[in-house]
């Protein structure tokens, strides 16, 4: 499948979409979120790091569209946006995998 060159905007739009990527956490915080939406404390508990690391990661994704919000009670869940991140992310460990 070939695509058309891209406007300009959307060349710079994709990169940033791969800075974003471009991270272990988040890279991790995504994998976690890719079988359900959690909040924070379940990430942190989920990939043993901290609470204000994860927070920072976090606000990146949301920044970039990748990862959205809804309200359970008093707390925050983080959920991945749309199911193309999720096929993204899967796509690039299997490739590095097939070394």
């Amino acid at each position: 499948m070939r695509i058309s060159p891209p406007r300009p905007e959307v060349l710079q739009a994709t990169v940033e979409l791969f800075k974003a990527l471009g991270n272990e956490h988040r890279l991790a915080i995504l994998t976690t979120l890719s079988s359900k939406p959690r909040c924070v404390h379940e990430i942190v508990d989920e990939l043993s790091i901290s609470q204000s690391l994860v927070s920072q990661h976090l606000r990146i994704l949301r920044t970039t569209g990748l990862v959205g919000t809804a309200r359970r009670g008093q707390e925050v869940v983080y959920s991945i946006k749309d199911r193309h991140v999720t096929r993204m992310v899967e796509d690039a460990v299997r490739h590095v995998q097939e070394d």
